[in-house]
């Protein structure tokens, strides 16, 4: 039987058996890490989902409060898109103005949509707060009421935070707690601090 059997081939299939054994073992825990991936993905979907519901309605809530403070007698708010989309494919601006409900941004006026653009800025930055804020000529387009406005805002709803504002209108240094004027006077830049009170 030597003479007519390849004894090399014998070893062979018991390398390829062996080897055959172990392909198998990772095969069951390739499969095995890739239901525990899926699970995770899913699990990390759902808690987007559910995170992202959660900032939308927070985040609604102040914004729609927001505008109110700013234009009194208004209100804003944040919806979902039309045609069932899901929230992650964003959110659409609905603003009432008057008691009408706007059709269009495009309806309003600049200093209108400055002060929506302002107010989903600021309940962004109510929802997730900094302790410092860097703005600068946010009121260029609104006249002295909704400046006031908004430096009343910035004084009641976030105490713990600290606002450098860029301003050329009153209405703004009027809720300042320290105002810095720049003026150019004999070809030289000069910088007065004032504090109020």
């Amino acid at each position: 039987m030597r003479k007519t059997t390849n004894t090399a081939v014998m070893t062979n299939i018991e390398n390829v058996t062996k080897r055959e054994a172990d392909l198998k073992m990772m095969m069951k825990t390739v499969i095995r890490d890739k239901r525990k991936i899926e699970d995770t993905i899913e699990s990390l979907d759902k808690y987007k989902v559910e995170t992202l519901e959660r900032t939308w309605k927070l985040v609604d809530k102040d914004f729609g409060s927001i505008f109110g403070e700013l234009l009194p007698g208004n209100t804003a708010r944040l919806e979902k898109l039309e045609g069932g989309q899901p929230l992650s494919a964003g959110l659409a601006i609905k603003v009432n103005l008057g008691g009408v409900w706007k059709q269009s941004l495009t309806e309003l006026s600049g200093g209108q949509r400055s002060l929506i653009a302002l107010s989903l800025i600021l309940s962004l930055l109510q929802f997730k707060p900094a302790p410092m804020y860097i703005l600068d000529e946010i009121d260029a387009a609104l006249d002295l009421s909704h400046t006031q406005n908004i430096g009343q805002l910035f004084r009641t709803r976030f105490k713990g935070s600290q606002f450098i504002v860029v301003s050329l209108k009153e209405g703004m240094f009027n809720n300042a707690n320290v105002v810095f004027r720049a003026r150019f006077r004999n070809g030289i830049s000069m910088v007065d601090r004032i504090v109020q009170h």
